[in-house]
């Protein structure tokens, strides 16, 4: 710590005491769990949207019980339309979790076995062998990337369909990248041809079947299969999807035209194209811990890795990531990305807890801060051992000085410069003075008793952390 005008050991441990006097006073003097949660949510959130890293809708909730949910941004950039928590976003691959429940509903409906060769289905793809509709759901099939193939052979004045996929790869007969369950590789070919596998075993569309045996029965009552460009309608609340231009300007992907690879491929589903909303998806999260769909079997087999034939686990369920976590326990979750979205849902499954994220966003500085998310879940400090010290004069310092106050709190923070360094303390009888250290991003920290304040000069406010916690507050003078 570099020296300042307080200096010695006696003092040095008369600081940590006036610091843990600060923390007690603040403890006692605000509600913990779960507004503290909800500030540092919005705070992270906020903080992100002011940087321009976030535009979209969040719910976070636990055991069911929500307890953040905001929208931050446009849903219409053009016409000004804000986000609400109502807002329908596109889903991109986070739609692959459904598509392997209708499997299994299929499954259970006896039209279809998960060790069924997918040319029983589909025919015409009979030359890749022994291929499984177990090997499309767990991503080891070792079918090449469509949308490699669409964009060398593919007519782009034409739109695709899943047989269209079908149609290409009987002419061009693409050699499988791998063996079907040698090894572990992530193919949206695959949930493309159980969109298709859907139809077929179902007879219906793959947006009848989902919206009949999924979405009516638990009332998802915005949530649907939508292909804006190859069936486009009118869908009120509806965040349109915005990429960046090579000006950096935020712009729709039709923008680009119709022989942009998200305009032609919009008639493929199964890989995506669900569209929802947060709350829908929370609803969709609770019916996962019951049996109003599938039965525990079927559950346990969703949320499972499977062993390849090299030996390696998948790391991947049935349309879910699977991964454990020491602090966290068994973790689900699903991230997805197309034309200008960028979503995620993650579910806590020892713990209850459930992370949704919808962006309609899709730039350079957007940013998914799940791992900042799980340390609020579990009051862990938030890191910031990456940040840089920097060396600050006088001058620099100034327009932190003030006086800082939170309507909840019965003090005020003051802030002011000796010497090059900036010094903090808080009114009331006994607290003394501390000094900050300089980093990076307006962010100065007293590591003794964990103490970090991070400042918005351009709002005249201070986020101020001292171990699980964080305060607002607001400069006053």
């Amino acid at each position: 710590m570099r020296q300042t005008a307080v200096s010695g050991n006696s003092k040095t441990k008369t600081m940590k005491k006036t610091l843990l006097f600060i923390a007690v006073i603040l403890l006692s003097n605000i509600t913990f769990g779960q507004s503290r949660q909800s500030e540092q949510l919005d705070s992270l959130f906020t903080s992100l949207y002011n940087k321009k890293m976030f535009n979209g809708n969040v719910l976070i909730a636990e055991k069911g019980k929500t307890l953040f949910q905001k929208s931050y941004g446009l849903a219409n950039e053009e016409i000004k339309q804000e986000l609400n928590n109502q807002t329908i976003f596109e889903l991109a691959s986070v739609s692959k979790q459904f598509t392997a429940m209708g499997i299994v509903l299929l499954k259970n409906q006896g039209k279809l076995k998960y060790d069924d060769k997918i040319s029983k289905y589909i025919p015409e793809l009979s030359f890749y062998g022994d291929i499984t509709i177990q090997n499309l759901l767990n991503h080891t099939g070792g079918l090449p990337d469509y949308m490699e193939l669409f964009e060398e052979k593919w007519d782009k004045t034409k739109f695709a369909t899943n047989q269209s996929i079908v149609d290409l790869f009987v002419q061009h007969k693409p050699e499988a990248d791998f063996k079907a369950g040698e090894k572990f590789e992530y193919s949206n070919t695959g949930y493309a041809f159980l969109g298709l596998i859907i139809e077929k075993a179902s007879n219906k569309t793959f947006g009848q079947y989902l919206n009949e045996n999924i979405f009516k029965p638990l009332k998802m009552t915005k949530t649907f299969v939508y292909r804006s460009r190859y069936e486009p309608k009118t869908v009120e609340n509806y965040a349109l999807g915005y990429v960046t231009d090579s000006l950096g300007n935020k712009v729709l992907t039709n923008s680009f035209g119709k022989e942009f690879y998200t305009y032609y491929l919009d008639g493929i589903v199964g890989d995506g194209m669900v569209n929802s909303t947060t709350e829908d998806l929370l609803k969709w999260d609770r019916a996962l811990y019951g049996n109003k769909l599938v039965n525990q079997k079927d559950k346990e087999l969703i949320f499972s890795k499977v062993k390849t034939n090299n030996g390696d686990e998948s790391k991947y369920g049935f349309g879910w990531s699977i991964g454990t976590a020491e602090k966290y326990g068994k973790i689900v979750n699903h991230s997805g990305g197309w034309a200008g979205y960028v979503t995620f849902i993650e579910r806590h499954l020892d713990n209850d807890k459930t992370i949704i994220i919808l962006q309609n966003n899709a730039t350079e500085l957007t940013a998914l801060p799940v791992r900042e998310v799980r340390r609020i879940l579990y009051n862990e400090p938030l890191a910031t051992n990456d940040l840089n010290p920097v060396e600050l004069t006088s001058k620099d310092l100034e327009k932190y000085v003030g006086i800082y106050s939170n309507e909840q709190i019965p003090f005020t923070l003051t802030i002011w410069v000796k010497d090059s360094t900036l010094f903090a303390q808080a009114s009331g009888e006994g607290q003394g003075a501390f000094p900050l250290d300089s980093y990076e991003n307006h962010t100065f920290k007293f590591d003794p008793v964990q103490v970090k304040i991070i400042f918005d000069t351009d709002k005249n406010e201070l986020d101020f952390y001292q171990g699980n916690m964080n305060l607002k507050f607001k400069k006053t003078e």
